[in-house]
């Protein structure tokens, strides 16, 4: 069926209503359309089937009704079904004969009947028109499609009230402000109920709704607001419209988009039902028909419509939910990929790296025969070169393991100025530290971690190699230990150059330097990144507070024993 056709279609010909797409039309002919005419045809006796409904049984102001849902129908199939010159030709032909057919089978007199079909038709070509123009995706799942199309159905009417309410008020001496805006708000409340709930029929939903659990669900919902709008509009005697709004908001919350806008319409009809034959409320409101049918088209509009845009924002938020599940993956299986190929480049390496390593150490030594001054300074330099790519290797295998979730620790009361006191002393012994001064500080007693001694050790050991690099000659490296307020927080502190904002931002990333890769600071980016994975593991945070020209503090926090 052309049902669908307007969710995927295109510009059409020059001169279609509102066309606005710039890819290759997909024109709908007016032999197309008659080629399949059950969805028009349908459509036609449905819009007939409305018009004499609503002049039968809810006229308030004079000869205007109070609720108008053919013209819902018509827009919401029209935008659905196709576009193009010809097809929007013929399928407004075939509307306006289906509303003056109603028009006449409603008893009006040809003079009204023509009058009416020129304001519906006015009214029919205005919703296609603005709909394609500000909502061209139809797209109610969203917050922005939704409010779009219900601003649409707001403004569409506008054109065809000052056409009856002229109309009216030259044929039959009615009273223009109260016609235009029974026709104003009764169509608005048409176009912005019934047409969303046709536009939100789609297969997904549909389906999910034909599951067993679903359908309960569904009937039961449905059922309850079916009670709720019997004792609300017919038994009571007094304004308690509000009740409906938590029951609207529930099936929003479990039947999105779809579900609301068919509770709307079963509450916009029982709210017009109750008001045309004067039960419940209105059995003892003394106010004019009219007066009491503007109250309560403004009560749906304004109180139970806004609902749509809740539903759709649930909607819209389900999807990003999706999206996002679908990226994590892609992510996962991404770095679970980088995992493997770091570990199998760190084993690849490791072997060849032991041989260069073991060679130059006898090369160095002369065991291999003499050696010049030259040849021992070029075996030095290779065996440093060969253990710095070594420790790069273990750095790697450490960081795909730690990714991998391969690295396991073992959480149990730590000692950290014990840690503090052995990194310290062994951070000293490095040639780059002789000119500064390390210096340990525990500020108060019981500073007892919950972590793993090794792998902290480890991760203090990285932040202090970095104090180290960076620190300005002669200056100082702090390493303190302080009790927050449910746990222990470690601070490695240096007087170096600081970082920018920008810098900080980028700090734990694997293999980024920050624009160091040129210097003579020696490192591959791997040990701040490893160091973050360690204390995440541990059930820690890590973090850094710097400034330019100001140093930097790394910083711990585990959680106490």
């Amino acid at each position: 069926m052309a049902y669908s056709r307007a969710m995927n279609s295109t510009d059409a010909e020059v001169g279609g209503l509102g066309a606005v797409s710039s890819r290759a039309p997909k024109v709908t002919t007016a032999a197309t359309l008659f080629a399949e005419p059950l969805v028009p045809m349908i459509t036609v006796v449905g819009v007939m089937i409305l018009t004499v409904l609503a002049i039968s049984t809810a006229r308030t102001a004079g000869l205007v009704a109070a609720l108008w849902a053919a013209n819902a129908v018509a827009v919401a199939v029209w935008l659905r079904s196709g576009r193009g010159l010809s097809y929007d030709l013929s399928f407004g032909g075939l509307v306006c004969i289906g509303v003056m057919a109603g028009q006449f089978l409603a008893g009006n007199r040809p003079d009204l009947a023509v009058m009416f079909t020129m304001a519906n038709m006015a009214e029919v070509v205005a919703g296609v028109f603005l709909a394609r123009r500000f909502a061209p995706t139809l797209n109610l799942a969203s917050v922005d499609g939704a409010g779009r199309f219900i601003l649409c159905a707001a403004l569409a009417p506008i054109g065809g009230g000052l056409i009856a309410a002229t109309g009216l008020s030259l044929m039959q001496g009615a009273d223009f402000l109260s016609s235009f805006q029974t026709w104003w708000f009764g169509h608005a409340l048409g176009l912005a109920v019934v047409a969303p709930f046709i536009l939100a029929l789609e297969k997904q939903p549909i389906r999910a709704m034909l599951s067993p659990w679903r359908a309960l669900e569904t009937a039961l919902l449905i059922g309850l607001l079916g009670v709720t709008c019997f004792l609300v509009y017919f038994m009571m005697r007094f304004q308690f419209g509000f009740v409906l709004i938590p029951v609207l908001i529930l099936i929003a919350a479990r039947l999105r988009v779809v579900g609301v806008t068919a509770a709307l319409v079963v509450v916009s009809v029982c709210a017009i039902g109750s008001l045309i034959i004067g039960s419940g409320t209105w059995r003892v409101d003394p106010s004019d028909l009219a007066e009491r049918a503007m109250l309560t088209q403004l009560t749906l509009l304004f109180g139970f419509v806004p609902i749509v845009l809740v539903a759709s924002l649930l909607e819209e938020r389900d999807r990003l939910s999706e999206r996002a599940k679908a990226g994590q993956l892609r992510a996962e299986r991404a770095s679970e990929a980088k995992s493997r190929l770091l570990a199998n480049v760190a084993h690849e390496i490791k072997s060849p790296i032991g041989g260069v390593i073991g060679i130059g150490d006898l090369w160095s030594s002369g065991q291999l025969g003499p050696v010049t001054e030259t040849q021992r300074e070029m075996a030095e330099m290779m065996v440093k070169t060969a253990r710095q790519v070594e420790a790069l290797s273990h750095d790697l295998l450490d960081v795909a393991r730690a990714e991998s979730g391969a690295v396991k620790v073992e959480l149990r009361p730590t000692d950290v100025p014990g840690v503090l006191d052995d990194v310290c002393r062994a951070t000293a012994l490095r040639p780059e530290a002789a000119r500064l001064k390390l210096t340990v500080v525990a500020e108060g007693d019981g500073l007892v971690a919950l972590a793993d001694s090794q792998r902290l050790a480890q991760v203090i050991d990285n932040l202090a190699t970095n104090a180290v690099k960076y620190a300005a000659a002669g200056g100082e490296v702090i390493f303190r230990a302080s009790r927050i307020y449910d746990g222990v927080r470690i601070e490695v502190i240096d007087r170096g150059p600081g970082l920018s904002p920008e810098k900080q931002a980028q700090l734990f990333e694997p293999f980024n330097r920050l624009g160091l890769e040129r210097s003579a600071v020696e490192g591959h980016g791997i040990g701040l990144a490893l160091a973050k994975r360690l204390v995440e593991l541990q059930g820690g945070t890590i973090g850094v507070v710097s400034a330019p020209g100001q140093g930097s503090t790394f910083w711990i926090e585990l959680p106490a024993a």
